[in-house]
């Protein structure tokens, strides 16, 4: 037995890599790029370490050119559900006895798979698979990936390490145990970083996983799950369940060995979650983690002493990279009416040169919305901005084109009613709305801002005015899980900003941090007596 104590050492956060014309990596990724655009593979289940095919199948399209398959998958069904929690709870028995530490390189050598040998796949993967550009898929298919699987090694050997105090005849220790059961990971198509984490997390902690990925992600994710088998993740500690949210679900919360929810993904499925947690509640043996990141109205409020420009950069990139698809992407814009015709222009200017269009073609800023129910949804709130003239009007954009790929141009809506729809609703789409309040209508605005949405993501103040960047901070103190001061309310970087929001934005467990991981910990105090008295009596019973 090796009786080493081990730490693992703060890692520096992966590079973000350029592709630049004339780099290596661009080179290597257009290659990859055309070769997962000549083939159609076939994407089995993967329960107990063996590839299940049900023949109930689905495709994997291009969202950019969605007659183009990429694969063919096959859907899990109920009798599939049950057999990858029995391969989960044999594969707890040794998976949580494992010493942490051999779990850790395990975790490790996944990171440094990605980093070197499978980064242009995973990358291509995303970018087909997802409509991502190089850009977008390296910060987040590479590097966030990456820093998830190294930075949780860090975390986990301080979580480990911390131990409380003992007393003379007395020795006090902590167990941190993983959770009685198994954890259902369910991954969305956005970031192929959440879906790493949403699954390897709580296995780093000693814990097995269900893993139902979004069907509009499975290419990538499939990919992920194969480095996991190749970095040495023994069989059904990962159980990879592709098919029917409702399906799986129903298995899932019904079993005794539900000990947790691993969620990214609508406010609604999130409470539907909790409905039939609560409604199972006998049948387990222990209460459920329930760990969910969910919603989004995230905002960029402005003062009337910002720099126009910073402001409308930051909304360009802001509210469009990766067409609005962000859980944090800015959404609405407070903006004073003194600064709003230089920021109107300058956003317009930034706006009149994106182009759109296909994933393979680097020079696009912006590619296409992930599927036909998300294009539909998205164009019937800008539908709702051109009927409301009254109290709406679009003033870049507005233009949608689905017959061969999901395409919607960056749109701005500027507002009247600080309540229209479009200010309210969370809209996961390339559209951003803008209300110009009265410039000394500073507080009351932010007020309504706090006021306005359920949610509670992330949010942004732009202001040179040290005075005004307090009162913002004091009155919007609980309205972003994830706060910007003069930048744009998306790209958290593992431990620099730990990601999480709460009101209607989840549970609020800092993705990226040591709080994430502490919830897929049972913990076991344990005190040991040296020499055990002999005798009940206290002193104060003795006689004077």
């Amino acid at each position: 037995m090796n009786n080493a104590v081990f730490t693992f050492p703060m890692p520096q956060n992966e590079t973000v890599k350029s592709y630049a014309p004339g780099t290596k990596e661009r080179s290597e990724l257009k290659l990859m790029l055309e070769k997962l655009s000549s083939e159609v593979i076939e994407i089995p289940l993967i329960i107990g370490g063996k590839e299940i095919r049900t023949g109930n199948m689905g495709d994997v399209v291009m969202p950019h050119k969605h007659k183009h398959i990429l694969a063919k998958y096959h859907k899990a069904g109920a009798d599939d559900v049950k057999l990858a929690i029995d391969a989960a709870m044999h594969a707890h028995k040794t998976w949580s006895a494992m010493p942490w530490v051999e779990r850790a390189s395990i975790v490790l050598k996944a990171a440094e798979l990605i980093a070197t040998k499978y980064r242009a796949l995973l990358n291509a993967a995303t970018m087909l698979g997802q409509s991502k550009n190089p850009y977008q898929a390296e910060i987040d298919s590479a590097c966030e990936t990456i820093d998830f699987l190294r930075f949780n090694v860090h975390y986990a050997s301080k979580i480990y390490s911390e131990q409380p105090a003992s007393s003379p005849g007395v020795i006090n220790r902590m167990e941190y145990r993983p959770l009685e059961g198994f954890v259902f990971a369910i991954s969305p198509f956005n970031f192929t970083a959440i879906a790493s984490n949403l699954s390897m997390s709580p296995v780093l902690m000693g814990n097995v996983t269900l893993w139902k990925p979004a069907t509009t992600a499975i290419l990538s994710n499939y990919y992920l799950m194969k480095i996991y088998e190749e970095a040495g993740l023994p069989a059904g500690v990962i159980n990879f369940i592709p098919g029917a949210g409702s399906t799986i679900g129903n298995v899932v919360f019904a079993s005794e060995h539900f000990a947790g929810v691993h969620f990214t993904g609508s406010t609604s499925t999130f409470n539907h979650f909790w409905k039939s947690v609560g409604a199972n509640m006998k049948t387990y043996r222990a209460y459920p983690r329930m760990v969910g990141e969910t919603g989004g109205k995230d905002f960029v409020f402005v003062h009337k002493s910002a720099d126009s420009k910073e402001v409308a950069t930051a909304l360009t990139r802001g509210a469009f990279e990766y067409q609005g698809q962000k859980c944090s992407a800015a959404s609405r814009a407070y903006i004073p009416k003194g600064l709003w015709t230089d920021v109107k222009k300058y956003l317009t200017e930034n706006l009149k040169t994106f182009t759109l269009g296909e994933v393979s073609e680097f020079s696009h800023f912006m590619n296409a919305v992930i599927d036909e129910s998300a294009f539909d949804s998205i164009m019937s709130f800008i539908e709702q901005a051109k009927t409301s003239p009254d109290k709406a009007k679009i003033i870049f954009g507005g233009n949608g084109d689905k017959s061969i790929g999901y395409f919607i141009e960056p749109t701005v809506i500027e507002v009247t009613d600080p309540h229209f729809v479009t200010m309210e609703e969370e809209i996961f789409g390339p559209v951003l709305t803008v209300y110009v309040y009265e410039d000394e209508a500073y507080e009351e605005t932010l007020k309504l801002c706090d006021s306005t949405s359920p949610y509670a993501l992330t949010g942004s103040i732009f202001s040179r005015e040290r005075a005004a960047t307090l009162k913002a901070i004091e009155l919007l103190r609980y309205a972003a899980g994830n706060f910007y001061i003069n930048d744009k309310p998306t790209g958290a970087v593992v431990n620099q900003q730990p990601f999480g929001g709460a009101r209607g934005s989840g549970t609020n467990d800092k993705a990226g941090s040591y709080l994430n991981l502490i919830r897929w910990t049972n913990a076991r105090t344990i005190k040991e007596t040296l020499v055990p008295p002999t005798e009940y009596g206290y002193s104060f019973l003795d006689k004077e």
